[in-house]
């Protein structure tokens, strides 16, 4: 098949809400509901409002037409496009939930600079800075700052919300902000994309997600138009196939040409330099002072760094006005559904219910209404496993202690660090480029939602896949904060990716779930619970990559993020490891080259070690709750 028949796209109306495992905000994905309730509510209003360098931004304004109380401001401001346009096209739903909507506020929804109706050029995460130079910050400042002056039957009080992107323009919002913002809520806010958000992790490009989210809403625009984000069409289902068949990242050019500006951008910055050093959103975050309420999914493949970054940042100038929620999520689950199971994973409740009505409406109603009272902690985080809502004063909890699981002969993982000497104290694999470890046994082109909960099964049974495991556990055991993996490796290449997997493994007798439509087998369930990588050549500077030394035995250390989850009683603990992660994370081509622009040729088969001895002691650290 040549380029050219490949290179189509097909509308998306919903702009990849859940084919890109992307979320819009909830608004967006309910357009086709009955508007009837919002429109006897609410009156719509088009305008478009000037920035302080005269570019004007596309805003739809809904005002209840009950004009008995002054109403709070709530706004969103998108990359997404705040469609239905047309003065008599509504929404079904306007703000975070119908909670929202019956409650009554001003809702306020903006094209971003240079997207869709607005005019202005778009800048891919247009980093913050106090030259003076027009970005999100002090769009959102110019925007607020019309609204008060403009939109009668105001109390002179802002919140602002979002997820995803519209979180990060949140959190942007949240810099240098306008006096009258008065609550703010991020909710999975990108806000490093070289360390773990959207883009990359451990040094290593997220192809498919990447792919996905530049094709369709990151190409150039010649002028404002209403027209609905497209969709790129692969031409086959097969996305495992599709991207082996790209080669490396940079070949996307041959279905993008210069129409996606940002994916060549990235692919000229393979490393940590000023380019991502200036897009780091908490090195920013110093003055903010008002509350502000951050939303985290565990399950959340896209932005789930993000989140917890910013809370250490705002813990620091910020502590007694900043929560934390995290629940059983993939990206932006709270604000769709009941949250009551993930995949073939249930929770036990409507954990998404309980957000919407339980925190966030009492959140935004007592700082922007004065309305009811408010008893939140600083981290409200659900414990998977038990299925349990837990609150802390500080995440993590402070009852936890270091425990370390060693890698063991025979695929054993254990609290004992190993004894003896031993030739032998290591675990092998050949990791073939040409033959990647895919990260999902679905056939799909798009990353998708459940593959965090995914059984890996499919994976334990390849040869290029070490694993790991515990005796069946003899009590509950429950961890809460960072897991971290350090492993002591070799490799005949000189560059190497190394991902490890953190899995619950259920008892052989664990029934299927009830109804079974996907014929879902739970006895002997692999559920992925975190994993990540590392690109060996940034295990020391994620600035300034070198080689690997072929055969020589490196430590390498691997952050997997933070988890509350207890293995319960009769569940084993699972570590698996391997050397690919395709197609979530582009292949190394295990020589060091510039993989972005790596060759055919550079792509050579390697032979990994795995080392588990008194001296190369490569192992998993937990921490223990106490309680």
């Amino acid at each position: 098949m040549s380029v050219a028949s490949v290179r189509r796209v097909i509308p998306a109306v919903l702009l990849c809400a859940f084919a890109l495992g992307a979320v819009l905000e909830p608004g967006r994905a309910q357009e086709t509901k009955d508007a009837s309730e919002v429109k006897t509510r609410y009156a719509k209003q088009e305008v478009t409002i000037p920035m302080r360098d005269g570019t004007r931004l596309f805003t739809i304004i809904y005002t209840p037409k009950d004009t008995s109380q002054a109403y709070p401001f709530l706004l969103t401001r998108t990359a997404y496009s705040i469609a239905p346009y047309g003065s008599d096209n509504y929404r079904a739903v306007v703000g975070p939930s119908e909670e929202f909507t019956r409650e009554g506020y001003i809702f306020v929804y903006q094209d971003a600079r240079g997207r869709f109706k607005s005019e202005g050029t778009f800048v891919h995460h247009q980093p913050f800075d106090r030259s003076g130079r027009p970005n999100e910050s002090t769009d959102t400042y110019d925007t607020i700052e019309w609204l008060l002056k403009n939109v009668q039957n105001n109390n002179e009080r802002v919140g602002q919300w979002g997820i995803s992107w519209d979180g990060w323009e949140t959190s942007m919002g949240m810099i240098d902000a306008h006096p009258a913002l008065k609550a703010s809520s991020p909710q999975a806010p990108p806000q490093d994309q070289f360390l773990g958000d959207d883009y990359h992790s451990g040094g290593a490009y997220q192809l498919m997600y990447g792919f996905a989210w530049m094709s369709s809403n990151a190409r150039a625009r010649t002028a404002p138009t209403d027209q609905q984000t497209t969709r790129f069409d692969y031409g086959t289902p097969d996305g495992y196939r599709f991207f082996l068949e790209l080669g490396a990242a940079a070949a996307a050019i041959n279905y993008f040409g210069d129409t996606v500006p940002t994916w060549n951008d990235h692919m000229q910055h393979g490393t940590y330099d000023e380019y991502w050093k200036a897009r780091n959103v908490p090195k920013d975050l110093g003055g903010v002072h008002h509350p502000v309420l951050i939303v985290a999914g565990w399950f959340d493949a896209e932005d789930f760094y993000g989140p917890f970054r910013m809370y250490r940042a705002l813990k620091e100038t910020n502590a007694d006005r900043t929560t934390l929620v995290v629940g059983p999520w993939a990206h932006g689950g709270w604000a769709r559904g009941d949250g009551d199971h993930l995949g073939a994973i249930p929770f036990g409740s409507k954990t998404s219910q309980y957000y919407r009505t339980e925190v966030e409406l009492p959140f935004f109603n007592f700082y922007l209404k004065d309305k009811g009272r408010l008893d939140l902690p600083r981290a409200i985080a659900f414990e998977t496993g038990r299925n349990e809502w837990r609150r802390s004063d500080v995440w993590p909890p402070a009852q936890t202690i270091e425990k370390h699981l060693y890698l063991q002969a025979g695929g054993r993982l254990t609290l004992d660090a190993p004894g003896g000497v031993g030739a032998n104290a290591f675990d092998s694999y050949v990791s073939d480029p040409m033959k990647p470890v895919p990260y999902t046994a679905e056939l799909r082109t798009t990353e998708g939602q459940t593959f965090p909960v995914e059984d890996q099964r499919f994976a334990w049974s390849r040869p290029d896949v070490l694993s790991y495991e515990t005796d069946p556990l003899v009590e509950d055991l429950t961890i809460a904060g960072s897991i971290t993996a350090t492993l002591h490796v070799s490799t005949t290449g000189t560059d190497s990716d190394w991902v490890v997997k953190v899995i619950d493994v259920y008892p052989n007798g664990t029934p299927d779930p009830q109804p079974n439509p996907g014929n879902v087998r739970m006895g002997g369930y692999q559920m992925l619970l975190a994993g990540d990588l590392l690109r060996g050549k940034f295990r020391d500077d994620l600035s300034a990559p070198k080689p690997m030394i072929p055969g020589k035995v490196t430590r390498v250390e691997i952050g997997l993020g933070d988890r509350y989850h207890t293995f319960l009683k009769g569940h084993r603990v699972m570590v698996q490891i391997q050397s690919s992660w395709f197609p979530m994370f582009d292949r190394n081509p295990q020589t060091f080259v510039d993989i972005y622009h790596a060759k055919p040729f550079d792509y050579r088969k390697a032979t990994e070690r795995v080392y588990r001895m008194p001296m190369w002691p490569s192992h998993v650290t937990v921490m223990v709750s106490r309680n």
